[in-house]
């Protein structure tokens, strides 16, 4: 019987945290959808891995047994991957739209000059999904910004750091202005990502920078056209770093400076154990990017 590994690493995390809504919360994936995937799984094997209790998700002796396995079966498949791409001599980098911007190609080059006959493979990574590839170990390292759920789990150096600019539609009473006092916008609606969720979404509607003011969605947008054709159509603002202006420029959407919040991080993270040329190109990013480092502190899982 084949059962696809994605299912097993769902298994596993429901089994480790005991509960849906956190193992929906650690997979970047809804609760509903989880839960059919679980049932998936429940039907291709013929059995019942879990019971619902008062405490959460209680595993039953089929559950048990599986939950013995699956932790190494997946930690050697794993290693068998990255030694394929090792041998194949490409580098899978995953990033978020705009992480590490300018940099990137510098970045790319620095590595093929430190491992000639390599290739960095670049993986975007979907709003959904913050951790940039890295929370599914679908990319030993990546290019995103913080802060990001789990981040405490890998490694994380500050690459450098930007102001935050608000995007607003050019009909906006305030898109004549040259800067914005961050106050100025607490009454304005926000166009938020459907990930937008505990640190991550702290930071970018900027919550402990608004007196307590609480925040009016205006629209919930997946893709990037949808997060721009919102803003344009007049339902809401949002925080997002100053590098948008140069990589979503559009007539109907201005970006202004925002005095009064915190700057963007951006940085390059890492699983617990990589491999070589992963640590490569962390090197490369702190290379490329130590001119343009603000002095944040680098932290490690």
């Amino acid at each position: 019987m084949d059962v696809d590994t994605r299912l097993l690493r769902y298994f596993a995390a429901i089994a480790e945290e005991g509960n849906l809504t956190r193992a929906a919360h650690r997979l970047f994936v809804s609760q509903p959808s989880l839960t059919k995937q679980l049932k998936h799984l429940e039907s291709q094997l013929g059995v019942r891995l879990f019971t619902r209790s008062s405490t959460g998700m209680r595993l039953t002796e089929a559950g048990h047994a599986l939950a013995a396995r699956v932790p190494p079966m997946l930690a050697g498949w794993d290693v068998a991957v990255s030694e394929t791409r090792g041998a194949a001599r490409v580098l899978r980098v995953g990033f978020l739209a705009s992480a590490a911007n300018d940099a990137t190609p510098a970045i790319v080059r620095e590595f093929g000059r430190l491992r000639p006959g390599w290739r960095v493979d670049l993986k975007q990574a979907p709003w959904s999904d913050p951790s940039a590839g890295l929370a599914g170990a679908e990319v030993p390292v990546a290019l995103l910004r913080l802060p990001f759920p789990g981040e405490e789990t890998f490694g994380v150096q500050t690459l450098f750091g930007e102001f935050r600019c608000v995007a607003l539609s050019s009909a906006h009473p305030l898109a004549g202005r040259s800067s914005i006092d961050f106050p100025e916008l607490w009454d304005d609606p926000v166009v938020v990502a459907p990930a937008l969720k505990g640190t991550w979404r702290e930071h970018w509607l900027a919550l402990s920078e608004r007196d307590g003011r609480e925040v009016r969605v205006g629209a919930v947008t997946e893709h990037p056209d949808e997060f721009l054709g919102a803003i344009a159509g007049g339902h809401g603002v949002a925080l997002v770093p100053a590098s948008t202006s140069h990589f979503y420029s559009r007539p109907d959407i201005v970006y202004v400076p925002v005095r009064g919040v915190s700057p963007s991080e951006v940085a390059v993270a890492w699983l617990p154990d990589p491999g070589e040329a992963a640590v490569d190109f962390v090197r490369c990013c702190l290379d490329v990017t130590r001119s343009r480092r603000t002095g944040c502190g680098t932290r490690s899982g």
